[in-house]
Protein backbone atom coordinates (compact mmCIF):
# COMPACT_ATOMS: atom_id res chain seq x y z
CA UNK A 1 0.00 0.00 0.00
CA UNK A 2 2.84 2.39 0.91
CA UNK A 3 4.49 1.68 -2.45
CA UNK A 4 1.28 2.55 -4.31
CA UNK A 5 0.96 5.82 -2.40
CA UNK A 6 4.54 6.72 -3.27
CA UNK A 7 3.94 5.89 -6.94
CA UNK A 8 0.84 8.10 -6.98
CA UNK A 9 2.73 11.00 -5.39
CA UNK A 10 5.60 10.58 -7.85
CA UNK A 11 3.35 10.52 -10.91
CA UNK A 12 1.35 13.49 -9.64
CA UNK A 13 4.63 15.38 -9.24
CA UNK A 14 5.51 14.50 -12.83
CA UNK A 15 2.19 15.96 -14.02
CA UNK A 16 3.02 19.20 -12.21
CA UNK A 17 6.50 19.30 -13.71
CA UNK A 18 5.13 18.71 -17.20
CA UNK A 19 2.68 21.56 -16.73
CA UNK A 20 5.50 23.84 -15.62
CA UNK A 21 7.94 22.84 -18.33
CA UNK A 22 5.49 23.13 -21.23
CA UNK A 23 6.33 25.44 -24.11
CA UNK A 24 7.35 28.80 -22.62
CA UNK A 25 4.47 30.62 -24.28
CA UNK A 26 1.85 28.21 -22.98
CA UNK A 27 0.90 28.79 -19.39
CA UNK A 28 -1.63 27.75 -16.81
CA UNK A 29 -4.09 30.59 -16.35
CA UNK A 30 -3.28 32.16 -19.71
CA UNK A 31 -6.76 33.72 -19.87
CA UNK A 32 -6.80 34.87 -16.24
CA UNK A 33 -6.98 38.55 -17.21
CA UNK A 34 -8.47 38.38 -20.70
CA UNK A 35 -11.31 35.85 -20.26
CA UNK A 36 -11.33 34.58 -16.69
CA UNK A 37 -14.50 32.47 -17.03
CA UNK A 38 -13.30 30.41 -19.99
CA UNK A 39 -12.65 27.14 -18.15
CA UNK A 40 -15.89 27.35 -16.19
CA UNK A 41 -17.85 27.91 -19.39
CA UNK A 42 -16.17 24.97 -21.12
CA UNK A 43 -16.80 22.73 -18.12
CA UNK A 44 -20.48 23.71 -17.95
CA UNK A 45 -21.07 23.04 -21.65
CA UNK A 46 -19.23 19.70 -21.52
CA UNK A 47 -21.21 18.63 -18.44
CA UNK A 48 -24.55 19.57 -20.00
CA UNK A 49 -23.65 17.81 -23.24
CA UNK A 50 -22.54 14.70 -21.34
CA UNK A 51 -25.87 14.56 -19.50
CA UNK A 52 -27.67 14.44 -22.86
CA UNK A 53 -25.20 12.06 -24.53
CA UNK A 54 -22.57 10.16 -22.53
CA UNK A 55 -20.72 9.34 -25.75
CA UNK A 56 -19.67 12.95 -26.19
CA UNK A 57 -16.93 12.62 -23.54
CA UNK A 58 -14.99 9.99 -25.48
CA UNK A 59 -15.62 11.98 -28.65
CA UNK A 60 -13.97 15.09 -27.22
CA UNK A 61 -10.93 13.15 -26.00
CA UNK A 62 -10.51 11.59 -29.44
CA UNK A 63 -10.99 14.99 -31.06
CA UNK A 64 -8.07 16.33 -29.05
CA UNK A 65 -5.92 13.34 -30.04
CA UNK A 66 -6.82 13.58 -33.73
CA UNK A 67 -6.11 17.31 -33.66
CA UNK A 68 -2.72 17.10 -31.92
CA UNK A 69 -1.36 14.18 -33.97
CA UNK A 70 -1.98 16.01 -37.25
CA UNK A 71 -0.17 19.36 -37.64
CA UNK A 72 -0.06 19.76 -33.85
CA UNK A 73 -2.71 21.03 -31.44
CA UNK A 74 -4.00 23.82 -33.70
CA UNK A 75 -7.71 22.99 -34.10
CA UNK A 76 -7.17 22.08 -37.76
CA UNK A 77 -9.43 19.07 -37.14
CA UNK A 78 -12.39 21.43 -36.73
CA UNK A 79 -12.09 23.12 -40.12
CA UNK A 80 -14.81 22.19 -42.61
CA UNK A 81 -14.04 20.93 -46.09
CA UNK A 82 -14.62 23.23 -49.06
CA UNK A 83 -15.26 22.47 -52.74
CA UNK A 84 -11.53 22.85 -53.35
CA UNK A 85 -10.19 21.09 -50.25
CA UNK A 86 -11.04 17.96 -48.28
CA UNK A 87 -10.24 18.69 -44.63
CA UNK A 88 -8.94 16.36 -41.90
CA UNK A 89 -12.35 15.63 -40.42
CA UNK A 90 -13.52 14.11 -43.72
CA UNK A 91 -10.50 11.88 -44.24
CA UNK A 92 -11.13 8.13 -44.62
CA UNK A 93 -8.64 7.70 -41.76
CA UNK A 94 -11.06 9.40 -39.41
CA UNK A 95 -13.77 7.14 -40.84
CA UNK A 96 -16.61 9.48 -39.80
CA UNK A 97 -15.73 8.60 -36.21
CA UNK A 98 -15.13 12.09 -34.90
CA UNK A 99 -17.75 13.75 -32.74
CA UNK A 100 -18.03 16.67 -30.36
CA UNK A 101 -17.99 19.42 -32.98
CA UNK A 102 -21.32 20.83 -31.78
CA UNK A 103 -19.98 21.03 -28.23
CA UNK A 104 -16.99 23.07 -29.40
CA UNK A 105 -19.29 25.29 -31.48
CA UNK A 106 -21.48 25.90 -28.44
CA UNK A 107 -18.53 26.82 -26.24
CA UNK A 108 -17.07 29.11 -28.89
CA UNK A 109 -20.37 30.96 -29.34
CA UNK A 110 -20.65 31.60 -25.60
CA UNK A 111 -17.06 32.80 -25.39
CA UNK A 112 -17.40 35.09 -28.38
CA UNK A 113 -20.30 36.79 -26.60
CA UNK A 114 -18.20 37.72 -23.58
CA UNK A 115 -14.57 37.59 -24.82
CA UNK A 116 -14.70 38.21 -28.55
CA UNK A 117 -11.62 37.13 -30.44
CA UNK A 118 -9.71 36.02 -27.34
CA UNK A 119 -9.94 32.24 -26.81
CA UNK A 120 -8.60 29.90 -29.47
CA UNK A 121 -10.46 26.86 -30.70
CA UNK A 122 -7.33 24.80 -30.00
CA UNK A 123 -7.47 25.71 -26.31
CA UNK A 124 -11.20 24.97 -26.19
CA UNK A 125 -10.53 21.42 -27.42
CA UNK A 126 -7.79 20.93 -24.81
CA UNK A 127 -10.03 22.18 -21.98
CA UNK A 128 -12.98 20.10 -23.18
CA UNK A 129 -10.88 16.92 -23.37
CA UNK A 130 -9.64 17.45 -19.81
CA UNK A 131 -13.19 18.01 -18.55
CA UNK A 132 -14.38 14.89 -20.39
CA UNK A 133 -11.71 12.80 -18.70
CA UNK A 134 -12.65 14.17 -15.31
CA UNK A 135 -16.40 13.70 -15.79
CA UNK A 136 -15.88 10.03 -16.69
CA UNK A 137 -13.85 9.25 -13.57
CA UNK A 138 -10.34 10.28 -14.57
CA UNK A 139 -8.06 12.69 -12.75
CA UNK A 140 -8.42 16.37 -13.45
CA UNK A 141 -5.28 18.29 -14.38
CA UNK A 142 -4.21 21.84 -15.17
CA UNK A 143 -4.18 22.67 -18.88
CA UNK A 144 -1.47 25.10 -20.00
CA UNK A 145 -3.06 27.35 -22.62
CA UNK A 146 -2.19 30.04 -25.13
CA UNK A 147 -2.43 27.91 -28.28
CA UNK A 148 -3.43 29.60 -31.51
CA UNK A 149 -5.45 28.17 -34.38
CA UNK A 150 -3.95 26.89 -37.60
CA UNK A 151 -5.04 27.89 -41.08
CA UNK A 152 -4.48 24.60 -42.93
CA UNK A 153 -6.43 21.35 -42.78
CA UNK A 154 -5.68 18.59 -45.30
CA UNK A 155 -7.23 15.14 -45.32
CA UNK A 156 -3.99 13.79 -46.79
CA UNK A 157 -2.08 14.77 -43.63
CA UNK A 158 -3.99 12.16 -41.65
CA UNK A 159 -2.73 9.22 -43.71
CA UNK A 160 0.74 9.14 -42.14
CA UNK A 161 -0.04 10.71 -38.77
CA UNK A 162 -3.02 8.80 -37.37
CA UNK A 163 -3.14 5.09 -36.46
CA UNK A 164 -5.85 2.88 -37.92
CA UNK A 165 -7.79 0.09 -36.15
CA UNK A 166 -5.71 -2.49 -38.04
CA UNK A 167 -2.34 -1.33 -36.69
CA UNK A 168 -0.29 -3.91 -34.79
CA UNK A 169 1.69 -3.07 -31.66
CA UNK A 170 4.88 -2.29 -33.58
CA UNK A 171 3.10 0.11 -35.91
CA UNK A 172 1.40 1.80 -32.96
CA UNK A 173 4.72 2.14 -31.16
CA UNK A 174 6.35 3.66 -34.25
CA UNK A 175 3.65 6.23 -34.98
CA UNK A 176 3.62 7.37 -31.35
CA UNK A 177 7.42 7.49 -31.31
CA UNK A 178 7.31 9.92 -34.25
CA UNK A 179 5.43 12.28 -31.93
CA UNK A 180 7.90 11.81 -29.08
CA UNK A 181 5.97 9.23 -27.05
CA UNK A 182 7.37 6.07 -25.51
CA UNK A 183 5.66 2.73 -25.87
CA UNK A 184 4.59 3.03 -22.24
CA UNK A 185 2.89 6.35 -22.97
CA UNK A 186 1.23 4.83 -26.04
CA UNK A 187 -0.22 2.02 -23.96
CA UNK A 188 -1.32 4.49 -21.30
CA UNK A 189 -3.13 6.69 -23.82
CA UNK A 190 -4.77 3.63 -25.38
CA UNK A 191 -6.70 3.37 -22.12
CA UNK A 192 -8.93 6.15 -23.45
CA UNK A 193 -10.68 3.42 -25.45
CA UNK A 194 -12.31 2.18 -22.26
CA UNK A 195 -14.98 4.88 -22.69
CA UNK A 196 -17.15 5.70 -25.68
CA UNK A 197 -18.29 3.62 -28.61
CA UNK A 198 -16.95 2.34 -31.90
CA UNK A 199 -18.36 2.10 -35.41
CA UNK A 200 -19.03 -1.41 -36.75
CA UNK A 201 -16.73 -0.78 -39.71
CA UNK A 202 -13.81 -0.52 -37.29
CA UNK A 203 -14.12 -4.01 -35.87
CA UNK A 204 -16.74 -6.10 -37.71
CA UNK A 205 -14.09 -7.95 -39.74
CA UNK A 206 -12.55 -9.21 -36.50
CA UNK A 207 -15.75 -10.95 -35.46
CA UNK A 208 -15.21 -13.55 -38.14
CA UNK A 209 -11.45 -13.35 -38.65
CA UNK A 210 -9.96 -12.71 -35.22
CA UNK A 211 -6.17 -12.51 -35.29
CA UNK A 212 -5.21 -10.48 -32.22
CA UNK A 213 -5.57 -6.96 -33.75
CA UNK A 214 -7.07 -3.74 -32.51
CA UNK A 215 -6.36 -2.90 -28.75
CA UNK A 216 -5.92 -6.67 -28.17
CA UNK A 217 -2.70 -6.42 -30.17
CA UNK A 218 -1.07 -4.77 -27.14
CA UNK A 219 -1.25 -8.12 -25.36
CA UNK A 220 1.08 -9.64 -27.96
CA UNK A 221 3.96 -7.52 -26.67
CA UNK A 222 5.39 -8.56 -23.31
CA UNK A 223 6.19 -5.07 -22.06
CA UNK A 224 2.85 -3.67 -23.18
CA UNK A 225 0.96 -6.60 -21.71
CA UNK A 226 2.75 -6.21 -18.38
CA UNK A 227 1.88 -2.53 -18.30
CA UNK A 228 -1.77 -3.22 -19.06
CA UNK A 229 -1.90 -5.76 -16.24
CA UNK A 230 -0.24 -3.27 -13.89
CA UNK A 231 -2.83 -0.64 -14.82
CA UNK A 232 -5.59 -3.13 -14.10
CA UNK A 233 -4.13 -3.82 -10.66
CA UNK A 234 -3.50 -0.16 -9.86
CA UNK A 235 -6.05 2.04 -11.67
CA UNK A 236 -5.11 5.14 -9.68
CA UNK A 237 -1.55 4.90 -10.97
CA UNK A 238 -2.87 4.56 -14.53
CA UNK A 239 -5.10 7.62 -14.11
CA UNK A 240 -2.09 9.66 -12.98
CA UNK A 241 0.04 8.47 -15.89
CA UNK A 242 -2.82 9.13 -18.30
CA UNK A 243 -3.16 12.72 -17.07
CA UNK A 244 0.59 13.26 -17.53
CA UNK A 245 0.46 11.84 -21.07
CA UNK A 246 -2.49 14.09 -21.96
CA UNK A 247 -0.59 17.16 -20.76
CA UNK A 248 2.35 16.10 -22.94
CA UNK A 249 0.11 15.46 -25.95
CA UNK A 250 -1.40 18.91 -25.60
CA UNK A 251 2.04 20.43 -26.26
CA UNK A 252 2.56 18.87 -29.68
CA UNK A 253 3.70 21.45 -32.25
CA UNK A 254 1.55 24.23 -30.78
CA UNK A 255 1.24 27.63 -32.44
CA UNK A 256 1.79 30.55 -30.08
CA UNK A 257 2.50 34.26 -30.07
CA UNK A 258 1.60 35.82 -33.41
CA UNK A 259 1.64 32.57 -35.37
CA UNK A 260 -1.74 31.34 -36.58
CA UNK A 261 -4.96 33.09 -35.59
CA UNK A 262 -7.88 33.12 -33.17
CA UNK A 263 -10.81 31.88 -35.25
CA UNK A 264 -14.18 33.53 -34.70
CA UNK A 265 -15.85 30.39 -36.05
CA UNK A 266 -13.97 27.18 -35.27
CA UNK A 267 -15.09 25.58 -38.53
CA UNK A 268 -13.83 28.36 -40.83
CA UNK A 269 -10.53 30.15 -41.25
CA UNK A 270 -10.82 33.89 -40.67
CA UNK A 271 -11.14 35.82 -43.91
Amino acid sequence: MRSRKLNFVSITFIVVLLCQSVHSQLQIGFYRNSCSLVELIVKDVVRDSFIRDHGVAAGLVKLHFSDCFVRGCDASVLIDSTPSNKAEKDSPTNNQSLQGFAVIDNVKAKLEDICKGVVSCADIIAFAARDSIEITGGLGYDVPSGRRDGKISLASDTFTNLPTPSFNVDQLTQIFAKKGFTQEEMVTLSGAHTIGRSHCTSFSYRLYNFNGTKDQTLMTNTAAANQMNQSKRNPLLWRSKFAAAMVKMGQLDVLTGNVGEIRSNCRVINS
